[in-house]
């Protein structure tokens, strides 16, 4: 592997962490020496890329204007291509628009032009798999869930009985078949789980929840016993 060629590894392998990671594990994922890995930041910063940290704490990005050609694998470019397919089978329309978009945006963005590469991708998301029927009020969650605000939303449980509720929603799961938004339920003061197909109104308070999402979902994960992907 030449020494560009690990570098731009690098760069991709500190991006994809939020937190500091140490040099011992970015040297076992890119298979080089503690010592290399520290060479290779150093040469990173001389570049002007917006790394921190230190030896024993750990290594991480920050925002930065910093940004070389994007560049993908054959795998990577797969992946891109077939996440942007199964959105725009599952997602709302603005999502399925966007998926699109993103991927042309990604075609151009390259040195090499790839669009005849992404048309030419043979992974497929058949219509109809898994895709629910109702996703009207797919955006009006995603929207609430972006901006922090209370939902006020007509549900109807799986035994049929109607409520009326304010929600605080704070994550949106693509099921098989259904999409669940998980929120804070304030009839309930306890989170709930509601099924976008049972959902009969959804509208806006207009009102920021007091909590940060971040915060309900640490909460939320630690309820379910799931671990931080972080």
């Amino acid at each position: 592997m030449s020494r560009t060629s690990r570098l731009f590894l690098l760069l991709d392998a500190l991006r994809g962490h939020r937190r500091p990671v140490t040099a011992a594990v970015l040297a076992e994922r890119l298979g080089v020496s503690e010592r290399t890995i520290y060479r290779d930041i150093q040469t990173l910063c001389q570049l002007g890329a917006p790394v921190e940290g230190e030896a024993g704490v750990g290594f991480m990005m920050r925002a930065g204007l910093f940004l070389p050609p994007l560049m993908f694998s054959t795998d990577e470019l797969e992946a891109l291509v077939l996440g942007a397919r199964w959105v725009r089978r599952q997602g709302d329309d603005a999502l399925a628009d966007a998926a699109s978009n993103a991927l042309a945006k990604i075609a151009t963005a390259t040195p090499k032009d790839l669009r005849d590469c992404i048309a030419e991708t043979s992974l497929w998301v058949p219509v109809g798999s898994g895709a629910p029927e109702t996703t009207a009020f797919v955006r009006p969650a995603r929207e609430a869930i972006r901006d922090q605000h209370k939902l006020r939303i007509g549900y109807r449980d799986a035994a049929g009985v109607a409520s009326e509720r304010t929600v605080w929603p704070f994550a949106l799961a693509f099921f098989e078949g259904a999409r669940v938004l998980v929120a804070w339920c304030e009839l309930r003061a306890a989170n709930r789980h509601f099924r976008i197909d049972r959902i009969a109104s959804a509208v806006s308070c207009g009102e920021r929840y007091p909590e940060h999402r971040r915060e309900l979902i640490k909460r939320w994960r630690i309820e379910m016993c799931m671990e931080d992907d972080s």
